[in-house]
């Protein structure tokens, strides 16, 4: 009796020594590092970057794993894994006997939970005294983590060959997809490289990786994870010889959106379409795979009603030093060319300069010593303001922006989102302003026509998931629908994209190839050039940018989406029906000097805050010649009025510009704010 107390005494005291030498266990660090992630909209895998060591280590979850790969890697190397403290006593013993009986090591007889405290410290398995460290690491883990924990961490830290750490790793590099879904003979092999990764590495030793497999196809149907028929089938599977490249889908905006690459984060899911951008970057190489070595394109697809952007390349080959395909060309600064004249148009439609059928002259003009020229260097005489816009003739628009004041071009530009940069670095805008005399990016550029498509409303383009909020409003609904029915009226863009309002531009000197276009939902951006601005002989926006518009516009994969209907208040009027005054335009600085009977807006002047009142707004005109008509945001609100003085009703609040056009067509104008009282 006294002997057995003694030996449960003596039991005991073994026992609580073990516990307190498993207690004060030093664990190594059980963050695991992983690569920053970017995500297209749906989570599929855009890019990734390497953790710092230059390992590939992806972040996976046991509930994102394929179960029956999970049940392969548990049947072959740890049976009793859910149920033992983090040593198998059985495993151990018969790995002793194992060794005795055959002069030599047979099996391991670690666990799971062994292996990972050897993979987070980085240690050797073949020393007693390192055997001892990871069974006490692997007993203070069983203690600290449950067993998912301990299965998570085996997941990213199992070694599969060459850079590869982790399951999910493995399967993008050696399958091409996540380890979600895996065939039974993926699966085997997955379970059979971390043994030995560098002599079982299906690209280097194929046949090495193929009987590992094997082996571990037999004992799963020997545990009964698969049967006899599908471990036939999976052996006859051919194993990969090949690693494919990680993602690096939109590489130039995962650059941005990461910023200095750091690994643990979060994934960044971008509005990016998957496979609108791999439509795109396909439509990329194709594109200047015919014109040399050194042209380069950049390209954007946005949802013009959200912001949110669906495609973004930066150029077409990434890494492809001839054309500098690491440079952003989507946000490298470049003339538009003739891509302003939009705008203009519809900024002037709002100063009630003009009217898409208004008569507008293409003759010589001086402007204070500016004579511009036409692309063609021919001149049409007079018409219409639409045909004007649709054959970008540059005479008319810088009439209009002469009449305006180039500022107030600047200013449309800057409520645009674009930054407007100007020759020099600074200055006062000039006239050369509507014909691409300044410098702005392929991002601005969509966001602005995005602007012209969505009403007049200017949302800022975003990446990231959010509310892009209300927007800040550029021109007025009508006068963008004006511009997008006189855009979407021009001959198809390379003969297709029908029913889409576009333009092109092509900078000063053939440096730059643009169009823009947009349909009922969509804003597609393409350049063309040089990344370092050099000329490209020959090279014009209509001819070469608006065939790659239209073949992005196929690449969506959905309809052309219709344009919006006209709005109500909208003028649809021939030249004859016109207000007399919008029924020719007459440069003011151009052929005439400063008229001193011009009407002037005298009440409410310029920059002032009004008042709301219910009875509606004084408007009072000085000078000119009666009759007036009277414009709010372009859209007349009094016409044939033979007072100085009229009380409009206008909506609000906010920003407004009113316009008052005498009966000899001259013009005044004053931006207010209308606040409620």
């Amino acid at each position: 009796m006294f002997a057995l107390a003694l030996a449960l005494w003596a039991g005991g005291g073994l026992r609580d020594a073990g516990d307190r030498w498993v207690a004060a266990t030093v664990l190594p660090p059980l963050q695991v590092a992983t690569a920053t992630e970017i995500l297209a909209r749906d989570g599929q895998l855009l890019r990734a970057y390497q953790v710092a060591d230059g390992r590939w280590r992806l972040a996976v979850s046991v509930d994102r794993v394929d179960p029956r790969y999970l049940q392969m890697l548990i049947a072959f190397e740890d049976r009793r894994f859910r149920s033992h403290a983090g040593v198998d006593p059985l495993a151990a013993l018969r790995a002793g006997w194992q060794a005795v009986t055959s002069r030599r090591v047979v099996s391991g007889g670690s666990t799971l939970t062994m292996q990972v405290a050897r993979l987070l410290e980085e240690s050797g398995t073949g020393q007693i005294t390192g055997k001892l460290r990871q069974m006490r690491v692997a007993l203070a883990l069983e203690r600290r983590l449950d067993k998912d924990q301990i299965l998570s961490l085996y997941l990213h830290l199992a070694p599969f060959g060459g850079n590869l750490e982790g399951v999910r790793a493995a399967t993008i590099s050696y399958f091409g997809k996540e380890p979600q879904r895996l065939t039974p003979a993926e699966a085997a092999l997955l379970v059979a490289l971390p043994q030995s990764p560098e002599t079982r590495r299906p690209d280097r030793h194929a046949d090495h990786a193929e009987a590992a497999r094997a082996r571990i196809l037999a004992r799963a149907v020997a545990a009964g994870v698969i049967g006899a028929d599908q471990a036939l089938a999976a052996q006859r599977e051919a194993v990969p010889t090949r690693r494919r490249p990680f993602p690096a889908h939109a590489p130039h905006l995962a650059d941005r959106v990461a910023g200095p690459v750091s690994s643990g984060l979060s994934p960044h899911r971008l509005t990016i379409d998957a496979g609108l951008q791999k439509r795109l970057e396909a439509l990329a190489r194709d594109t200047v795979a015919a014109h040399g070595a050194r042209l380069q394109i950049a390209m954007m697809i946005a949802d013009h009603r959200t912001g949110e952007v669906l495609a973004s390349v930066g150029s077409a080959d990434y890494t492809e030093e001839a054309r500098q395909g690491f440079v952003d060309m989507t946000r490298a600064v470049r003339s538009p060319g003739s891509l302003l004249k939009p705008l203009v148009y519809a900024l002037a439609f709002d100063e009630g300069l003009a009217h898409p059928e208004t008569l507008i002259d293409d003759q010589p003009m001086d402007f204070a010593g500016y004579r511009p020229q036409n692309f063609d260097r021919r001149f049409r005489g007079t018409l219409r303001v639409r045909e004007a816009l649709v054959e970008s003739l540059n005479l008319p628009v810088v009439a209009l922006t002469e009449a305006m004041g180039p500022a107030r071009l600047m200013t449309g530009l800057r409520r645009a989102g674009v930054d407007p940069r100007l020759p020099g670095g600074g200055g006062r805008p000039g006239l050369a302003l509507a014909l691409g005399g300044v410098g702005v990016t392929l991002e601005e550029m969509a966001g602005l026509y995005a602007a012209l498509a969505h009403g007049g409303v200017a949302r800022p383009l975003r990446v990231s998931a959010g509310d892009a909020g209300a927007g800040t409003r550029v021109i007025s609904a009508v006068a963008a629908w004006q511009i997008g029915d006189i855009l979407a009226g021009m001959p198809p863009p390379g003969g297709g994209g029908r029913g889409i309002a576009y333009k092109t531009g092509t900078s000063y000197g053939h440096r730059d190839a643009w169009a823009l276009g947009y349909d009922g939902r969509h804003v597609v951006g393409v350049w063309l050039g040089r990344a370092d601005g050099t000329p490209v002989p020959g090279v014009f926006g209509a001819d070469l940018a608006a065939p790659v518009l239209a073949q992005a516009f196929a690449r969506i994969g959905r309809r052309i989406e219709p344009l919006p209907p006209p709005p109500s208040t909208a003028l649809i009027l021939s030249n004859a029906a016109l207000p007399q005054p919008l029924q020719r335009f007459r440069p003011r600085g151009a052929a005439f000097g400063p008229d001193p009977g011009a009407p002037a807006v005298a009440f409410p002047p310029d920059g002032a805050q009004v008042e709301l009142l219910p009875e509606g707004v004084l408007l009072r005109v000085r000078g000119g010649t009666a009759p007036f008509t009277w414009l709010a945001d372009g859209v007349p609100v009094v016409t044939a009025l033979r007072s100085r003085d009229a009380l409009v009703p206008l909506t609000g609040p906010g920003f407004v510009t009113l316009s008052v056009i005498d009966a000899n067509g001259r013009s005044a104008r004053s931006s207010v704010r209308l606040a409620m009282p």
